[in-house]
């Protein structure tokens, strides 16, 4: 029994099409319903466009990513009551329609973030970094948040000094359009990019998490799941929540599940089976602490939901994306213990190959950063033939 080998796939403006996928294997589709506004509910009407398009290609659709998870929910706030009032219609509808998982997180702010969307990796193509010196010159610097310097080390600081000492105001620009508007404009980010101000746009959304600390985003969090887990058991659908991108604190702001710990809480904090996780081996990678063949062992019967990719990890607490198989993940040893988990559940686990290198072949390409086509077909590949090894051994 082998891993369903997903796609995410953005909606009519991306640039793979759906015969292209059907051609080379792919299974699934994941996606969403980019175009309802979050905290709105997704009629059915809506969800059935977009499935039957996907089955006139010949393509299934079991796991949307994501159902976002609005500021409001996150910081209690506002419409909150409202907003999972009406995330409780989509996942009804969702279920209606046959989706069987839902990806969420509760990333405040800001869902991911890269300092570097073109970091060039010798003899390899093009990745993505995070450069701690980097992300802290930014956000000490140029986004000038009020206190910043208290969250870095005093050599951390340093080097970030020297890092912005060295940029242009126009690559100072460039750095903070990137980290706050290129890398969630396709994600349902916070920020609106025709916004001339963005950067004080984004510190007013930084300043509502001033008294939320890591403690109290939990609580959001329980109140979240308590309300919509019995919803989901009702009709069936797995939630399934993605691990915070990187896995630590960013900007001041609070991080709650980027490790074993979390995990562990979370399973507490609601026992239902329905209250799983889309484990993302990029995103668990980037903490040295995490060893992510034994989390995903202790808590296999809850990942929903596999994002395959590496990372290295590099002394400073920087890291970049490595690939799928080459990184500072054994992702044969990951893969084997999704492969042993499939045979107790007589059931299928989807996987999509998360991010990839861009190569040659992707020139020229649009793509959403991170998501080069041919950079993630061989990352699929090398995760197939990694299934295909583990199969064969195990059979002997």
């Amino acid at each position: 029994m082998k891993l369903i080998k997903s796609w995410r796939w953005f909606g009519e403006k991306d640039s793979v099409s759906l015969e292209w996928l059907k051609q080379n294997g792919i299974e699934e589709v994941v996606t969403a319903l980019h175009h309802i506004p979050n905290g709105e509910v997704w009629p059915e009407e809506e969800i059935l466009k977009v499935k039957s398009k996907l089955e006139a290609a010949g393509l299934g659709w079991s796991v949307v990513e994501s159902l976002p998870v609005t500021e409001a929910i996150k910081t209690a706030s506002g419409l909150r009551d409202q907003h999972i009032h009406n995330y409780k219609i989509s996942l009804r509808n969702l279920a209606a329609c046959g989706i069987k998982t839902v990806v969420y997180n509760f990333m405040p702010v800001l869902d991911w973030a890269r300092t570097d969307l073109h970091y060039q990796i010798p003899g390899l193509g093009e990745s993505m970094l995070f450069d701690y010196p980097t992300f802290a010159a930014f956000d000490v610097f140029i986004l000038k948040r009020p206190g910043a310097e208290k969250d870095y080390s005093p050599e951390l600081l340093k080097a970030a000094k020297a890092v912005f000492e060295k940029m242009t105001p126009e690559e100072a620009e460039k750095l903070a359009h990137n980290i706050i508007v290129v890398t969630q404009g396709f994600i349902d980010g916070v920020i609106d990019p025709s916004i001339e101000d963005y950067k004080k746009e984004f510190l007013n959304h930084l300043q509502r998490y001033q008294n939320i600390d890591d403690q109290k985003l939990r609580e959001h969090l329980a109140y979240f799941l308590n309300e919509v887990i019995p919803a989901a058991e009702e009709v069936g659908i797995n939630l399934a929540i993605h691990p915070d991108d990187p896995p630590f604190s960013v900007l001041g702001l609070p991080r709650i599940f980027g490790t074993e710990s979390d995990m562990k809480w979370l399973a507490n904090t609601n026992p239902s089976l329905n209250n799983g996780m889309a484990f993302c081996a990029g995103s668990f990678s980037a903490r040295a602490d995490n060893n992510l063949v034994e989390m995903a062992k202790k808590y296999a019967d809850r990942i929903h939901f596999a994002h395959l990719r590496n990372t290295r990890l590099l002394p400073d607490g920087s890291f970049y994306e490595s690939g799928h198989i080459n990184g500072s993940v054994d992702m044969k040893a990951l893969v084997n213990v999704f492969l042993q988990e499939m045979k107790l559940r007589s059931s299928r686990i989807p996987m999509r190959p998360d991010h990839g290198i861009k190569g040659p072949d992707d020139e020229g390409l649009n793509a959403n950063p991170g998501y080069p086509k041919f950079g993630r077909l061989k990352g699929l590949k090398e995760i197939e033939s990694l299934e295909n090894e583990l199969l064969n051994k195990n059979a002997r």
